[in-house]
């Protein structure tokens, strides 16, 4: 008799995570999948009941026209899985809808939830795992220290792995493939990663041209490579116009944004998974983020930790510099770049330190999800 699973995502990542588990899954047993994913997702067998895009824009402006539509999609898809009966609910990330489907399940039948990412109550806001334990039985977690904070709130946890370990890294000889394409030859390459929400590249990408001018005053050889995410491609031409130093910018599509991690000898980049993506690259990083001044306000106010660069939570280091709110000034920035193009080495014993914790050389995360996930229905 096959598992039932009843898995949703909400987003890109998600259905990543998701499509990882669920051949995990596939690999130890029999399973029949049903619930809301992406391609990845549906390449593992899912059928969908409907588009995950309808999940994906969760932001405050893009969610209030929407409102009563994903009302509807959370009180029918909840209604779905009491009705189906599925040996487990597994839910990923998307909190604003994921929780409250579980919520609405658990209010009315006794199904087993399992919800895959631990919010991020070890930065800010810890209420929410108490909340979260009313209706969640156990957390699958990307990071080595967030299974005592899920357990002190009354769930079970286990650390399953980043799926940043199983990224493909590109060879030294692909990368100066693309130095050579792009005319780099020797120079110096700086990648200027300014964020992929279009608030962030607004607050940002002005910094970060004041900053890269700064550097380019010093090293006038050094070239700078700008990798654009989908979302904000338009906005960071627009953005990044003015720019000096003629950067190169890499379309979405561009097969070589993943070699540039590897050619460049250092990256200026917004706070983030990409610090992650770097530290597999093994590419020296300078962190730089802020927001509008009353979500700093609040936030700093909030805070329970002295860094927000992964990489330093991580290998519980401070290796990574990075300029926070107030102190996201490019003065600051230009300064902490040159000193890191200088002396990159001092950041790369924290970089593999994090690759190792997160579980770089171990089983994948997503086998290693769908253990978990196994052994919580014995």
């Amino acid at each position: 008799m096959s598992l039932k699973v009843f898995v949703i995502a909400g987003e890109v990542s998600g259905d990543k995570l998701g499509g990882a588990l669920m051949a995990g899954l596939k690999s130890l047993t029999a399973v029949d999948f049903t619930g809301v994913g992406g391609p990845l997702m549906e390449e593992q067998g899912l059928n969908s009941r409907f588009p995950m895009s309808e999940l994906s824009l969760m932001g405050i402006v893009e969610i209030l026209p929407k409102y009563r539509d994903l009302k509807k999609r959370i009180r029918e898809t909840a209604d779905a899985i009491i009705a189906e009966k599925p040996d487990v609910l597994i839910t990923i990330d998307s909190p604003d809808f994921c929780l409250r489907v579980a919520r609405l399940v658990k209010a009315a039948s006794d199904t087993r939830t399992i919800h895959y990412v631990a919010p991020t109550v070890w930065a800010w806001r810890p209420g929410r795992a108490e909340k979260m334990a009313k209706h969640i039985d156990h957390v699958l977690a990307l990071f080595p220290f967030e299974p005592p904070f899920m357990e002190e709130a009354g769930m079970t946890c286990d650390f399953v792995g980043h799926p940043v370990v199983t990224e493909t890294q590109a060879t030294d000889a692909e990368a100066a493939e693309f130095r050579a394409a792009h005319g780099l030859t020797d120079a110096p390459v700086i990648l200027a990663l300014p964020g992929s929400r279009r608030g962030e590249v607004s607050r940002l990408a002005d910094r970060f041209g004041e900053a890269l001018d700064k550097v380019l005053q010093v090293r006038p050889d050094a070239r700078i490579v700008i990798p654009c995410a989908a979302p904000v491609y338009d906005l960071v031409q627009q953005q990044t116009r003015g720019w000096s130093g003629d950067p190169i910018l890499l379309a979405p599509d561009d097969p070589g944004k993943l070699t540039a991690f590897k050619a460049a000898d250092v990256a200026l980049a917004a706070s983030g998974t990409v610090s992650l993506e770097l530290a597999a690259a093994q590419t020296a990083m300078v962190i730089a983020y802020d927001m509008a001044w009353l979500s700093r306000a609040i936030i700093s106010r909030m805070l329970k930790i002295d860094t927000v660069t992964l990489v330093n939570l991580v290998s519980e280091t401070r290796a990574v510099p990075e300029f926070i709110g107030k102190d996201c000034e490019p003065g600051k920035i230009a300064g902490s770049l040159l000193t890191t193009l200088a002396e990159p080495a001092g950041q790369m014993e924290a970089m593999s330190l994090t690759m190792e914790r997160l579980g770089a050389g171990g089983e994948p995360p997503g086998l290693r999800a769908a253990k978990s996930v196994l052994g919580q229905l014995k």
